[in-house]
């Protein structure tokens, strides 16, 4: 679905004569097919599933705040841009994420489940947040929040 997704979005921008919206989705594209085929070598015919697709994404994202960060510093604001227009892009193939309310509202849930009681047990917590919640949730800002509550 989010293939087909990816690929009306393509046809739309490239009628539309979108640059950015072409050039970032084509980028994406690209990056799909290559986990596809690294995937397919580990035995993994289909390629990558929903999920994996949607953290492959908010790995772009990750990476674009990352440089939006840079180039701040750089005083490169035209490039910080850039990036800013591609996170928007990318950003509407993926579900709607949890605000930060609701993401302590889930790790509270998690750690009462999973009976966390100190800083220890981050990684119990974390991994049913990232199984439940996989492709809505922020996870650094969940580990920022399950952090403070544990501590």
């Amino acid at each position: 679905m989010l293939r087909q997704a990816l690929a009306d979005r393509l046809k739309e921008a490239m009628k539309a004569r979108d640059v950015r919206r072409i050039s970032t989705v084509r980028l994406i594209m690209a990056g799909l097919k290559e986990r596809d085929i690294a995937a397919r070598t580990e035995g993994k015919p289909e390629g990558l599933s929903e999920v994996e697709i949607h953290r492959m994404l908010q790995t772009m994202i990750k990476q674009r705040r990352e440089s939006i960060a840079l180039y701040e510093q750089g005083n490169r604001t035209d490039l910080a841009q850039k990036e800013r227009e591609e996170i928007a892009i990318i950003e509407g193939f993926l579900p709607r994420q949890l605000d930060p309310a609701e993401i302590e509202a889930a790790a509270t849930a998690a750690i009462a489940e999973t009976g966390a009681a100190s800083a220890r047990d981050l990684g119990k917590v974390m991994a049913v947040l990232r199984e439940r919640h996989a492709g809505v949730i922020d996870l650094s800002q969940a580990s920022s929040i399950v952090k403070r509550l544990l501590g």
